[in-house]
């Protein structure tokens, strides 16, 4: 039996501007990506999203990322290891303390937007920011990009950690997502996506934009909440996946 986690990013609105995603995505997700306050969300949505996430039995999850709220935190900013290590703890911390006061507890962390693309291919960065998060607490699963330098840094700290794979992107042949700023990066065909993501679980590889076939571990897929068809896209996702056997359940139970 192969089993896969789903997960968002949620939760990403602030003020009164309201989040992005529809609420029956949460029917269907099995792990939520929660914005802490720095690319978007805030307190209340932070606390609405909390309340969603028990509410439909998804496993929730810290998403920090660049302080950009103007940029959705999708702009690069050059920071140092130690920035980065606290910018993530800052977020972490936040979301937790929402968390434990309504009884809930955090199962994964996973950065957002441009932030992620940088720590994803520094092994330092990677390492420092694990080690500041498993110093805070040390049962996180952390979600990050499938043969990734974070993923060898989880590795070497011994942490619990999940490779995140991607429908709707394409991939380089170094197993990196393409920049979005390139035509080809984002899969708008739902029909190809389906395909590609049916592939990495199913098969345990992707064909890259250039053609080439390269091995790539899954153990959770990313939905982005913010993409209009994301509800009736995750709900073609997961029942084409169910339909080859693929069991949904959240990181903490199969990692």
């Amino acid at each position: 039996m192969k089993y896969i986690d789903l997960n968002s990013d949620v939760g990403e609105g602030f003020g009164r501007y309201k989040s992005f995603e529809d609420e029956r995505l949460y029917e269907i997700i099995t792990s939520a990506n929660i914005a802490c306050g720095y690319h978007a969300g805030d307190p209340m949505i932070m606390e609405d999203t909390v309340n969603l996430c028990s509410k439909n039995k998804v496993e929730m999850g810290a998403h920090p990322g660049f302080p950009d709220l103007l940029g959705f935190g999708r702009r690069k900013m050059e920071v140092t290891k130690e920035e980065a290590a606290i910018y993530s703890l800052y977020q972490l911390g936040a979301l937790h303390g929402i968390a434990k006061v309504m009884g809930k507890e955090i199962q994964h962390f996973k950065l957002h937007g441009a932030f992620y693309n940088m720590v994803m291919s520094d092994y330092e960065i990677s390492k420092h920011i694990v080690q500041k998060v498993k110093a805070f607490q040390s049962n996180l699963v952390f979600l990050g990009l499938a043969n990734s330098a974070f993923i060898e840094a989880c590795k070497s700290e011994g942490v619990k950690y999940a490779s995140e794979v991607f429908a709707d992107r394409a991939y380089d042949r170094n197993g990196q997502l393409v920049s979005r700023k390139l035509q080809g990066a984002i899969i708008k065909d739902k029909g190809k996506a389906i395909e590609q993501v049916k592939r990495i679980v199913l098969y345990g590889e992707v064909k890259t934009i250039d053609e080439t076939i390269i091995k790539l571990d899954a153990d959770s897929i990313c939905i982005h909440g913010d993409n209009e068809e994301a509800l009736c896209f995750a709900d073609n996702v997961r029942s084409s996946l169910e339909n080859e056997g693929v069991k949904f359940q959240p990181l903490r139970y199969f990692k």
